[in-house]
């Protein structure tokens, strides 16, 4: 029987676990989905500066920091200020899977979007059985159904 691999499994359940069904305000939201052979994460940054956007893997762990100033006017009294600003960070450990020396990462209107291709190794083949006594191989998929009569 073969199974399906999330490597985003252990996120979302830590993620549970901490912050329960509600995400506190003033960190990144985030959504995660698979595309194809691909994860797609878009995080919202609204008002940062590109430039201080940085993306860093090292070994399981993806790392996405932003800086969102402040635009302080000198000499100026605050009636309101419920705009967060400064470094934004989040980290997730992410399974074994994932081709995370090919990600590939756009911001565009306040969304950084990261492209996380599937491994090779992690991909579903086919493999070529032989017959014992014959020189056509049968191909077999991995994700094929055997019935019974």
């Amino acid at each position: 029987m073969a199974t399906r691999s999330d490597p985003f499994q252990e996120i979302d359940r830590l993620m549970g676990q901490v912050f329960g069904a509600a995400r506190p305000a003033g960190i990144m939201p985030m959504d995660l989905y698979r595309v194809g052979d691909h994860y797609v994460l878009s995080v919202d940054l609204p008002g940062v500066d590109p430039g201080t956007i940085d993306v860093n893997v090292e070994d399981r762990t993806l790392t996405i920091r932003a800086e969102r100033t402040s635009g302080m006017v000198q000499d100026v009294q605050w009636l309101t200020q419920e705009r967060p600003s400064g470094t934004y960070a989040r980290q997730l450990t992410v399974g074994s899977g994932l081709a995370l020396d090919k990600i590939d990462a756009t911001y565009a209107d306040g969304v950084l979007t990261l492209s996380i291709p599937i491994a090779e190794e992690a991909k579903p083949r086919k493999v070529e059985v032989q017959i014992a006594g014959t020189k056509a191989p049968a191909a077999i998929s991995g994700t094929h159904k055997t019935t019974r009569r």
